[in-house]
């Protein structure tokens, strides 16, 4: 009798635990995942199986780094006149000039507090910044509209508050025209005292409507040489 209990027992076999790691949302992940220099890793604001590069700025000590980049414009390699669709899923290449998308950053900006810095230079090797302590966007539903507040002057002056509250247009999907005059997609007021995805010009001289500007800085006729978007979770 126990020899046929001992056979009738069923067999159990233990398969190994699943990872419990999650996926990293944004550069803060990870940063916190091991990976700590400056450089394009993946992050999956759209969950397992969507992989997105993003350009992770880990910065220095005093800075504390873990910036998730999402804009960045240096050599005009990238066209950043785009429709609307481009401007959703992101376009160009994270190790050089690119957008990360406003699905992902609706996505990622609304699973916790963000904050955004606008690093900028100029064609004299001038650089200044521009923060700001609250940053996130609306869905696509109400047109990726645009929330930010706490200004911190890093010299840059302020040219982004005028564009609050407003919504992000593109030629395609353009209420007032903005984007098709300047020349990118932005959160066009009517219309502008920055616009960070203008015209690349490779020189300072511009008009106002046409190339990267921040009138708090060099003044609306001056076209920038680099821009960076970036921003951080904070806690």
């Amino acid at each position: 009798m126990l020899l046929l209990l001992f056979l009738v027992l069923p067999l159990v076999v233990e398969s190994a635990p699943a990872s419990t790691d999650p996926l990293p949302l944004d550069c803060e992940d990870v940063y916190n995942s091991g990976s700590v220099s400056t450089g394009v890793y993946n992050i999956y604001p759209g969950g397992a199986g969507k992989p997105v590069q993003v350009y992770c700025d880990m910065g220095c000590d005093e800075d504390r780094g873990r910036w998730t980049v999402f804009q960045r414009r240096m050599d005009g390699s990238v066209n950043f006149y785009r429709p609307w669709d481009e401007y959703k899923n992101g376009f160009g290449n994270a190790s050089g000039e690119y957008w990360l998308g406003l699905q992902n950053i609706f996505l990622i900006t609304n699973r916790g507090k963000y904050e955004l810095r606008i690093y900028m230079e100029d064609f004299e090797r001038g650089s200044v910044y521009a923060h700001y302590t609250s940053f996130y966007i609306d869905s696509e539903t109400y047109r990726y509209k645009l929330h930010i507040s706490g200004f911190i002057n890093g010299g840059a002056g302020e040219s982004l508050n005028y564009h609050g509250e407003n919504m992000f247009a593109t030629y395609d999907k353009d209420t007032n025209n903005c984007a098709v005059v300047n020349n990118g997609g932005y959160w066009f007021n009517n219309c502008l005292v920055s616009n960070l995805n203008g015209l690349y010009k490779w020189t300072s001289a511009s008009t106002q409507s046409t190339g990267i500007i921040w009138c708090g800085w060099k003044n609306c006729g001056y076209s920038l040489k680099t821009t960076v978007m970036k921003m951080r979770r904070f806690f």
